[in-house]
């Protein structure tokens, strides 16, 4: 099935979204969530699956959707069609601070591979299906475990990411060393695999785990500045811990600095 031909604009600086222009009948796909605004006319279903494979039948499509389960999205996607005559616009949010990366699969062989929660949105006629990893120590240590997510077609789709983006082409053979957490996603002919840190004290105390994620071309990997479990853990270190008092930050004094700086709160 060839995607839907859709226009596009980015909007915002560090929590961006997405507006995409639909000529009647065409459409877009998205994951449960996403979904900012949309002009009158345009029509949501609930789909089974991605809408990508209508000519396999019943089975098929159940096979198709089932693999999703595996990245822990749902089995069922949220498909918006332009119903009227006149272009329509719809919109699409980033769930965190960070970039929407767009994507023209054409350009990359029709495959790219990224992080199982990074995909935003695309054109109806992509495929979002798990891309599985035959190596062990990949699946045991490499931060997305055994599987990640493809995006396959010849149309535009949208993924996220947290923080600044990095777009690194690799020459034939180039290697790039990456936090696990950080790879956002790479083209169908870079080797991802991990690679042990090494060194008794870097490994105690480097504080940046056992492992790098190592990328080799040739090919295209895009990289995260902030990934959303990095924000996540930062948020839930400096929470309240168990009496509600916070851990003063900003000043060696603690809660005194606060009652100094005008947090009065006891």
């Amino acid at each position: 099935m060839n995607a839907h031909e859709i226009d596009y604009e980015i909007f915002g600086e560090e929590m961006q979204y997405v507006e995409l222009e639909l000529d009647p009948q065409e459409a877009v796909i998205a994951e449960a969530g996403n979904f900012m605004m949309m002009d009158n006319g345009i029509k949501m279903d609930t789909i089974f699956g991605d809408g990508s494979k209508q000519n396999e039948g019943f089975l098929g499509k159940v096979l198709g959707a089932g693999k999703r389960l595996l990245t822990g999205e749902s089995l069922f996607m949220t498909v918006f069609t332009n119903e009227i005559s006149g272009k329509k616009k719809i919109s699409f949010a980033s769930p965190y601070p960070g970039k929407v990366i767009p994507l023209d699969l054409n350009e990359f062989g029709g495959k790219f591979i990224c992080q199982k929660d990074a995909f935003l949105c695309a054109a109806k006629g992509v495929a979002i299906g798990v891309e599985f990893s035959r190596r062990l120590g990949r699946g045991f240590f490499g931060g997305e475990g055994f599987i990640m997510q493809k995006l396959e077609g010849d149309g535009m789709a949208f993924v996220h990411s947290g923080g600044t983006t990095a777009k690194k082409v690799l020459q034939p053979g180039e290697k790039l060393k990456v936090d696990t957490g950080c790879i956002i996603g790479f083209t169908k002919d870079v080797n991802y695999d991990i690679e042990f840190i090494g060194g008794i004290k870097n490994s105690l105390f480097g504080g940046e785990g056992l492992f790098y994620a190592t990328l080799t071309g040739p090919g295209t990997v895009f990289v995260q500045s902030l990934p959303f479990s990095r924000l996540a853990g930062r948020i839930l270190a400096a929470a309240p811990q168990g009496g509600g008092k916070d851990k003063g930050e900003g000043s060696i004094l603690g809660g005194l600095g606060n009652m100094v700086s005008g947090d009065n709160r006891f």
